[in-house]
């Protein structure tokens, strides 16, 4: 690596003057995510387990919606407003940003896509899938509507996410196969697999209600 390089990321003339290493290893900066997520799932899962006789089906997707709304709003929204400075945090979610941002070092360098397609995500689908998680808990059938809307939201972000880097060669991300799999496509191919699996379902729920109206109001 040139002498000049002053840190992992690619490409290696990306200016990153405040850069600062990361303190802790990769599987302790995972165990740590795990570890508040778990503080927040897992009494999630016994408030609906306990107050409602839900379906196990149901329960996993109250808890993904939390999972959602506290990525999308307190991860990606850390992302949104420390932008600037993210290279030189030593925070846990600055850490686990740097980490990512070997397999894309956009986050490192305020591009202006991944910043307002992060902003987005954080401020507008963060707090509607916690009233979307509220839905489920309650049974309300107009959570079917917001679970189409965030759904579409998530995969249509990871789409141009994807494509922009695979357009440009994905010159964002180090060499190692590591990095752009494991990454970039694995981490991010959740958000299109189980949306669209939500977006399905929750267009049968909506088509049905519909057909269901329309027959009563011929009857009538």
């Amino acid at each position: 690596m040139n002498s000049s390089v002053l840190h992992p990321y690619y490409p290696v003339s990306l200016h990153l003057p405040h850069y600062v290493a990361n303190s802790k290893g990769t599987p302790l900066l995972l165990f740590m995510f795990a570890a508040v997520l778990g503080f927040v799932l897992i009494p999630a899962y016994i408030l609906i387990t306990t107050k409602r006789d839900f379906a196990l089906s149901t329960r996993l997707s109250f808890l993904w919606f939390i999972t959602c709304g506290c990525i999308h709003l307190f991860f990606e929204g850390y992302f949104a407003v420390n932008h600037a400075t993210l290279a030189s945090k030593s925070t846990l979610f600055g850490e686990l940003w740097k980490e990512y941002a070997l397999s894309d070092s956009r986050y490192l360098s305020s591009d202006s896509f991944v910043l307002w397609m992060e902003t987005l995500t954080a401020f507008l689908w963060g707090p509607l899938s916690f009233i979307i998680a509220y839905q489920i808990f309650n049974d309300d059938p107009k959570r079917h509507l917001g679970i189409v809307v965030v759904s579409a939201g998530q995969i249509y972000g990871d789409i141009l996410y994807y494509m922009t880097t695979l357009y440009e060669g994905a010159p964002h991300s180090r060499p190692e196969p590591y990095y752009f799999w494991c990454y970039f496509v694995l981490m991010n191919a959740f958000w299109i697999v189980i949306p669209g699996s939500y977006i399905f379902n929750s267009s049968q729920a909506i088509l049905t209600s519909l057909s269901q109206t329309s027959d009563k109001k011929k009857k009538v």
